[in-house]
């Protein structure tokens, strides 16, 4: 494989986004895309025949948020604007707080991994700076409950091509060698 890093030993969100877009842009017509004010993801339309992931500015959590998000969507989601789901922005009540937990644990479970795969930290975001987001330590017990059984039963093929891709370019481990803890989600 070619090689995406410039300049740096840790991956920028540039570099994530290079590698994803040298992956999947021409095998599932998807690119991901930096400089957003907000993420959001744009199924092809009469504008641009591309699927886009639109991540936040240049931050490299946000690039493989987002796109673990694309990695759980379905074929129907990815033919929806922002896969059909709904957000509240930050202030949630712990009820919201809780259905927004719920959506999430997947996700960043697979975020996890691809920051593994990079050589970086991953922390868990509860994206909520108000009084209903809690502690968040029974979403980080999910979340590294979930992580732990994609390594167990694996991953689909996207996520297994898109980790290898990573682990390759930034010198993460390979899946199969890796182990999660989840003191260090804290």
């Amino acid at each position: 494989m070619l090689s995406f890093c410039q300049n740096s030993s840790l991956p920028m969100a540039a570099d994530i986004e290079r590698v994803f877009n040298a992956v999947f842009a021409d095998a599932w017509n998807t690119v991901l895309i930096g400089g957003a004010a907000e993420p959001f993801y744009r199924p092809a339309d009469a504008d641009d025949a591309r699927h886009r992931i639109f991540y936040r500015e240049n931050f490299v959590s946000s690039s493989l948020h987002e796109v673990a998000h694309w990695m759980v969507a379905g074929e129907a989601r990815r033919l929806l604007p922002d896969w059909g789901y709904w957000y509240v922005p930050d202030g949630r009540d712990a009820a919201q707080q809780q259905v927004f937990e719920q959506v999430e644990v997947k996700p960043q479970a697979l975020e996890w991994l691809l920051h593994a795969a990079c050589g970086l930290r991953f922390r868990v975001s509860l994206d909520n700076l108000s009084e209903g987001a809690g502690d968040g330590k029974d979403f980080k017990d999910r979340v590294h409950a979930q992580a732990c059984q994609y390594l167990r039963e694996g991953v689909h093929e996207r996520m297994q091509i898109f980790y290898a891709a990573l682990a390759q370019e930034f010198g993460g481990v390979a899946m199969s060698a890796l182990s999660l803890s989840r003191k260090s989600l804290d």
